[in-house]
């Protein structure tokens, strides 16, 4: 997850926006919590968007591919707590406690309702960071176990979702870069999140495309870029990131090349 200006702590962080902040692809390498203070939280996957104010608290589960969008509202800043969980902890604290006899692998987040064990904890947590050290792994240990427990206890479905460790298995490649391919990442991750090696994914990506996947994934995104400006009139430089593309140079030169013309003349079509 990214931080960049945020305020750390060991595995708990303040976040603190007075612009709009949007990031680029999210893909957690562990189980991660968010409590919105301020401003608006939004969610993306594939065709998804999902929107959360102050007083949401929001457990996002590891390998979930989507992107964050941090608004601020009414003047106020955004802000935002957010703990992330390591795999050993999380072990430890569940390996004492009873089996969740539900089981598979989790799909997207996990809101929780308002609580005032949940609103105490993380008003427990912000003197935190008034302090200029770091603070000390013992404390930190002790804070997340504390997270946890306040979070069985407020919902049964927590436990399932932060007890599962399962890696992507290997799921229907069509489905999958369909709705994902205007993500802008490796081959490898790709190949990864479908629970393949990355020439197992190139392998079947010919067998079910009859292409490359750079190919493909180049075709699919310029395709939804020429829709977004000629018909839903939106500017180059407000799509090109949300369309796969690193900068703004090379997505023009790639969007000329494929259909004859700058993204600027698309816009101005009939």
């Amino acid at each position: 997850m990214e931080y960049p200006g945020a305020n750390v702590k060991g595995r708990i962080f303040v976040s603190c926006k007075k612009e709009k902040h949007y990031s680029r692809e999210l893909i957690l390498d562990q189980h991660a919590l968010v409590y919105v203070i301020t401003g608006t939280l939004e969610l993306s996957y594939a065709h998804q968007t999902h929107t959360f104010g102050p007083g949401t608290t929001l457990l996002i589960p590891r390998n979930q591919l989507g992107r964050m969008a941090k608004l601020p509202e009414n003047n106020e800043s955004f802000r935002s707590i957010s703990i992330l969980f390591p795999e050993e902890l999380l072990r430890k604290f569940y390996a004492a406690r009873p089996e969740n006899p539900a089981h598979g692998k989790w799909t997207g987040h996990l809101a929780l309702e308002q609580h005032p064990l949940l609103v105490s904890l993380f008003t427990s947590l912000i003197p935190y960071f008034e302090m200029q050290d770091e603070l000390p792994p013992e404390l930190t240990e002790i804070k997340i176990a504390e997270c946890l427990t306040v979070l069985d206890a407020c919902n049964p479905q927590v436990q399932r979702l932060l007890s599962s460790f399962q890696e992507p298995g290997k799921m229907d490649l069509a489905s999958f870069m369909e709705q994902n391919f205007l993500y802008n990442l490796s081959l490898e991750k790709f190949g990864y999140l479908t629970g393949r090696s990355l020439t197992t994914f190139k392998k079947d990506f010919q067998k079910v495309f009859k292409t490359t996947p750079g190919r493909w994934l180049t075709q699919k995104r310029l395709e939804f870029a020429h829709y977004q400006i000629a018909v839903k009139k939106r500017k180059p430089t407000d799509i090109f990131l949300e369309a796969g593309f690193e900068n703004l140079s090379h997505f023009s030169f790639a969007f000329k090349k494929q259909f004859g013309y700058s993204p600027v003349a698309a816009g101005n079509l009939p």
